[in-house]
């Protein structure tokens, strides 16, 4: 295994071990919908079972439906990333690190969605009565990795990182 996809594995293994562990204490420690204010007007931990996809999206759809597409759409993206992060060469080391916090954050919420259907979100910013919709640590990992991919790309001069390579010998 090359170094990219050790730095991949190594984070893998972390978020997603932070990840599940912050959603089994909140599980464990809080009753679904309780909020606990951490920074008044701004913050609390409260903890929701958010069934569909970002914002909500297929939230009210058929459970089966909405399970099957979002797993379905999780393994898809799993399997993207990967090709991605092979087309990238070893130099990429901060693409390659977003690539995995964004690959970590879908296993985070994948690992939820299997073994309950829906994913625990605990995060509550908010000003006001004006609330974020809650999310995880696999989320903010996805947003971070998304977030610095769009960066290195929009300040990008020439070549596309991501385009295929010709592989030598």
């Amino acid at each position: 295994m090359n170094g990219k996809f050790k730095l991949v594995l190594f984070l893998i293994v972390a978020i997603v071990l932070l990840d599940q562990t912050t959603k089994a204490i909140v599980d464990r420690t809080m009753p679904l919908y309780q909020s606990i204010p951490v920074i008044e007007n701004v913050f609390n931990l409260t903890y929701i079972r958010n069934t569909g996809a970002a914002f909500g999206f297929l939230a009210r759809s058929g459970e089966f439906f909405r399970r099957s597409f979002l797993i379905g759409f999780s393994i898809a993206a799993i399997g993207f990333i990967i090709v991605m992060l092979r087309r990238l060469p070893p130099e990429e080391k901060l693409l390659t690190v977003a690539l995995g916090f964004i690959l970590s954050g879908a296993v985070g919420n994948l690992i939820d969605r299997l073994l309950y259907g829906e994913v625990i979100d605990f995060l509550d910013f908010y000003w006001s009565h004006y609330h974020w919709p809650a999310f995880n640590v696999a989320d903010s990992f996805i947003t971070i990795g998304v977030v610095v991919i769009l960066f290195r790309l929009a300040t990008t001069k020439g070549e596309d990182p991501f385009a295929p390579r010709e592989r030598i010998g």
